[in-house]
């Protein structure tokens, strides 16, 4: 009987990452030259910059915590000071008056994200011991224009990754140290998929048709100075008369290219010569529509339909089925960050301070477009139903949110008795 440990199959022929993008058929876009191309996609296109923050502005802004999950007080807390997160049910307390080498998980989520542009992205753990324990200094990210060779396993799983070094020796760093947010993988492709791979040939053809729009204005939008030449003397005949023509053309020619408009644009040609500024006769090709479509082929590529509203859909109508449809597309990738750091980063800080047998919180995240407008109306129901306690700092966050004056209580003055009456009299 075949051991029931041991794995028959592989994901990874012949252990090689080489073979990992054999289905890609553009040249340009097999690793790792496709990593430069997704770089300045993300840089130099607004609607590919817009869709990107699309996706990760929401993931960033949303709340992150540690939930306990069942773990101790001590390792919950201590998690939670490391990864700088509130606890889940526990009120936020101050901040830390210093931050300088702290880690910071604003930073690590905005870093993590670029796993979408570029379908992956790499964390090298370094810790620092103090207090006798070991407490998380940094995950440095490990940039994938660096990223020169991945090591699989046969059974698809990280073995390490190696990075440009100094001199001609690489960096290599095992997954033990590894934190690997991977967009799409599949098998042991950890590459990952690019969330701009649908959107590319959009991208450029696009880009093209930008650079004859601009030609088109460049060339029709003043006509193109043609000049003619005047009549030749009758005197000149032959051998003359061609040397006369080739310079009435040579000249010509010079004055026509030296033409530019402009307050102080002008010329001087022979009494029976002409300058004219022509045109294109008929239609100019309309680059508008193209334009327009391939942004919109751009947004749909990663499912941000509403970006095109007003264009695509020509009203605003569908625009809430767009967004909530776009918003379950954030809570998948947010779950994907949760999940990795939960398993890389969590659980590897408890095995290391306390043993990989006592239970590990978690990371989460509040669910994306959950949070409601705040309102005096809103504030004054949850006070009257008892689920809001009205304290000094709910008086001071509606001060501010509302831009109040701050409450000077020398000046506070109490209700009246038929304001009281009153008020009790509504809530009733």
């Amino acid at each position: 009987m075949a051991s029931l440990e041991a794995e028959a199959g592989y994901a990874v022929p012949g252990f090689s990452y080489w073979q990992l993008d054999d289905d890609e058929t553009t040249p340009e876009l097999k690793w790792p030259l496709n990593v430069a191309v997704y770089d300045t996609m993300r840089r130099q296109d607004a609607q590919v910059i817009s869709v990107l923050r699309a996706v990760t502005l929401p993931i960033r802004r949303t709340e992150w915590r540690i939930d306990q999950n069942g773990a101790s007080d001590e390792v919950a807390q201590f998690v939670a000071e490391n990864l700088n997160l509130p606890l889940a049910g526990v009120a936020r307390t101050a901040p830390p008056a210093r931050t300088r080498d702290r880690f910071s998980w604003q930073e690590h989520l905005r870093l993590a994200l670029l796993m979408l542009p570029f379908g992956h992205s790499f964390f090298e753990q370094t810790y620092r011991y103090q207090g006798g324990r070991y407490h998380l200094r940094k995950l440095g990210w490990r940039p994938p224009r660096t990223i020169k060779h991945i090591e699989v396993a046969a059974d698809g799983g990280l073995v390490a990754i190696e990075q440009d070094g100094v001199g001609a020796k690489r960096a290599r760093m095992g997954v033990d140290r590894l934190v690997a947010y991977v967009n799409d993988r599949e098998g042991g492709n950890w590459l990952g998929a690019s969330l701009l791979r649908p959107a590319y040939k959009y991208w450029i053809l696009k880009d093209r048709v930008l650079r004859l729009q601009a030609q088109t204005l460049d060339r029709n939008g003043m006509g193109v100075p043609v000049y003619k030449s005047p009549e030749p003397p009758e005197r000149l005949h032959g051998d003359e008369l061609e040397a006369w023509q080739r310079k009435e053309i040579d000249s010509g020619l010079k004055l026509a290219r030296s033409f530019r408009s402009g307050n102080q644009a002008g010329a001087s040609i022979a009494n029976t010569a002409s300058v004219e500024l022509l045109g294109v006769k008929g239609t100019l090709p309309d680059a508008d529509k193209p334009i327009r479509y391939y942004d919109e082929q751009i947004a749909r590529a990663v499912l941000a339909h509403f970006l095109n509203l007003g264009t695509e859909t020509g009203s605003w109508a569908l625009g809430s089925t767009f967004a909530e449809f776009f918003t379950l597309s954030l809570q998948t990738v947010a779950n994907q960050i949760a999940d990795v750091a939960t398993q890389h980063i969590v659980e590897d800080l408890v095995d290391i301070n306390f043993g990989p047998e006592v239970p590990a919180p978690r990371v989460v995240f509040d669910e994306i477009g959950s949070r409601h407008p705040v309102t005096a109306e809103a504030i004054r129901a949850l006070i009257d139903c008892g689920a809001l306690t009205a304290d000094d700092d709910l008086e001071t966050y509606i001060r501010t949110v509302y831009g109040l004056p701050e409450l000077d209580p020398s000046t506070a003055r109490e209700r009246t008795t038929k304001e009281t009456e009153n008020a009790s009299q509504t809530a009733g």
